[in-house]
């Protein structure tokens, strides 16, 4: 006579494998849609940095209207925007749009939250675009794939990492404000000293914020389908479009060297995909 009790654990061990692969497939397709949005945002980026830097520089002295002191020449345009006071304007509007969208994410419509986003991609782009006037294509190009394997790296460790990086946030995003408050004083300074220090230690603090934030992230599609799994019957009409927006923090974060890490809710304890299915 067969046993009812190991019949019913049976059915529940099946069923949370199910779960498991479940979290794991949808995982995979939510962290895939963040990186997507990344790459397409510093493709934006790249093109709006790269097309401002050619309109504001000639090689025709007669089209030029002022010259760098490196012997750059510039059109019209790249005077406007290098050597005039709306250089300042270009400067901080990227910074400006990224606490706009890190404090008010959660209240924007998912079409502005999209919209804010690509437009921060292409101002800051723009600000951006002075690179190409002091260093070399080779240096610029190189410079970018040593980036992105730092980031990739980085992530990859807040993916996987079973540490809670969650009191790691707080912390690091204070760095973030005293970099900020140390570059915009030694604008004024001019100290070399000071601006090797500002590189050095934000290179620590961006590390820790893009672990820290890849883990936040991750948490958050877990509390999600946890979020889902309970109220199935509001997951397209409420869930949804808070995911959607949600996603968007990654690549805002990595456009924006960080400063969107420290805004972020505290993360979770991570916790294997097994057990996790288990307490939902």
């Amino acid at each position: 006579m067969a046993n009812p009790n190991l019949n019913r654990y049976g059915q529940s061990v099946q069923s949370g494998a199910q779960t498991g692969v479940v979290i794991d497939e949808g995982l995979r397709a939510y962290m895939l849609r963040v990186y997507n949005t990344m790459a397409l945002g510093l493709a934006v980026t790249g093109i709006a940095a790269l097309g401002t830097a050619n309109l504001a520089t000639t090689t025709d002295a007669a089209a030029a209207v002022a010259t760098m002191p490196n012997g750059t020449m510039l059109t019209s345009l790249g005077a406007a925007i290098y050597l005039s006071p709306l250089r300042w304007v270009i400067m901080l509007a990227p910074l400006a749009a990224v606490f706009f969208l890190s404090f008010r994410i959660q209240s924007l419509k998912l079409s502005t939250a999209n919209a804010v986003f690509w437009g921060y991609a292409a101002m800051l782009g723009v600000s951006l675009s002075s690179i190409f006037l002091v260093f070399t294509g080779q240096s610029i190009v190189q410079t970018f794939f040593v980036t992105a394997a730092a980031f990739g790296s980085l992530s990859l460790y807040g993916y996987t990492t079973k540490r809670d990086l969650t009191g790691m946030g707080s912390f690091l995003f204070m760095g973030v404000i005293g970099l900020l408050i140390a570059s915009i004083v030694n604008i004024f300074l001019q100290s070399s000293a000071m601006q090797f220090a500002i590189s050095a230690i934000g290179v620590l603090v961006f590390a820790g914020l893009t672990a820290y934030d890849t883990q936040d992230i991750k948490n958050m599609y877990y509390d999600s389908f946890c979020s889902s799994s309970a109220t199935a019957n509001k997951r397209q009409t409420a869930t949804a479009p808070t995911d959607r927006k949600r996603r968007l923090r990654v690549p805002f974060f990595v456009a924006g060297a960080g400063l969107t890490g420290g805004s972020a809710p505290g993360g979770r304890l991570w916790r294997g995909t097994k057990e996790f299915a288990r307490q939902c």
